[in-house]
């Protein structure tokens, strides 16, 4: 995470809270941001709603990697406060494992950064961080400097 060293975790989580706020499928997830210790992650709590396969039960792929998405875009925005939202290039998604009907987390690493395009790798888990759900990997239309 690359936040200044001015950012407290507490202006941080708020600033990003303001900023998911603005994007709609972020809250019709129900998306929460959370510090872990020095680590950002993205909590998806649990809802009935997000479930895609009601035999299993299992939650919506869709909904897995547009969770994904969200971290990965959040995480940019941590390290780029004074941009606007930014824009996904290309993504792709490796679903894992069955996403089971409980509290999924993730969370994002940017690899490179440049002047307008950022790379970007995000886990989804769900008990264990060592055992994910799936993994996103993609590249993001930094927004402008606002």
């Amino acid at each position: 995470m690359s936040q200044s060293k001015t950012d407290t975790p507490l202006s941080a989580m708020t600033q990003i809270r303001d900023r998911l706020a603005n994007i709609p499928y972020a809250t019709t997830l129900g998306i929460e941001p959370h510090f872990m210790g020095e680590e950002f992650t993205l909590i998806l709590p649990y809802k009935d709603s997000n479930i895609g396969n009601a035999t299993l039960p299992a939650l919506h792929g869709g909904g897995i990697g547009g969770f994904m998405e969200v971290c990965a875009i959040a995480q940019i925005i941590l390290s780029n406060p004074d941009r606007e939202l930014p824009k996904p290039i290309g993504i792709n998604i490796d679903y894992l494992r069955r996403g089971r009907p409980v509290d999924t987390y993730a969370r994002a690493q940017i690899f490179k950064q440049g002047a307008r395009v950022a790379n970007i790798r995000v886990r989804a888990w769900q008990d264990r961080f060592d055992t994910p759900i799936a993994a996103l990997s993609g590249q993001f239309l930094l927004g402008k400097e606002s």
